[in-house]
């Protein structure tokens, strides 16, 4: 099952437990309730369609970079703090080295600057020609 499946289900099985909870819960200000949840329509998805992203729009630079061994430069765009040691933090408007890494995630780069070296996100990234 893909992921967007997967959600879809998650999604379902919450609308309608949420559908079988006492009709006080769904009032507001203490309110009496006057559209119950189970009247709600839930659109349905057969098993067999195929979900795609939503967006699957590539930024400029990117497929050339994934596709390459090289290393090119690029600008941060927007401060960044490193979640773990595995990432390197960022500040804006400063340029770094980045290059793709085979099997990484392909919203993550990995930077270097000076001595320091990490994984990146791409979306905070400008890639100079």
């Amino acid at each position: 099952m893909t992921y967007y499946a997967q959600c879809y289900q998650y999604m379902t099985d919450l609308q309608k437990q949420l559908g079988s909870f006492p009709s006080s819960f769904s009032s507001n200000n203490n309110q009496p309730a006057t559209t119950s949840v189970l009247n709600m329509s839930v659109p349905t998805v057969p098993a067999s369609t195929s979900l795609t992203p939503v967006s699957s729009a590539v930024p400029s630079g990117f497929t050339e970079l994934k596709g390459s061994t090289g290393t090119r430069v690029a600008r941060v765009l927007y401060d960044y703090d490193a979640a773990d040691s595995s990432e390197l933090s960022l500040l804006a408007d400063e340029v770094l080295t980045v290059y793709s890494v085979p099997g990484m995630d392909s919203d993550w780069l990995m930077g270097e600057r000076g001595n320091q070296k990490g994984k990146v996100p791409f979306s905070y990234l400008e890639l100079k020609p």
